[in-house]
């Protein structure tokens, strides 16, 4: 689904108008931007986990040439599916 599928779906169960749910929509994506931006995992109960991993810098090989390089440290998210939705799934 994309963005304006998601919003209308929401406005069509909820009985918002798609102005309001769009607000609400940016709102949610922002708070989980911030908090993992601010190194705090983001639950959501019945959902899951989204969390950041960090990764330590280290020495890869170009595939294309097989010089060796070094990779930079960065950091990722990660997400764990909760039950609830591994039940659903399976």
């Amino acid at each position: 689904m994309k963005k304006n599928e998601i919003i209308e779906a929401l406005a069509n169960s909820t009985g918002l108008s798609k102005v309001d749910t769009e607000k609400v929509y940016n709102a949610t994506f922002e708070l989980i931007k911030s908090q993992l931006e601010e190194g705090n995992e983001f639950s959501v109960a019945g959902f899951g986990k989204f969390k950041i991993s960090k990764r330590a810098a280290r020495t890869g090989r170009n595939p294309a040439t097989g010089e060796s390089m070094k990779i930079a440290a960065s950091k990722s998210v990660g997400f764990k599916a909760g039950k609830e939705l591994k039940d659903r799934l399976n």
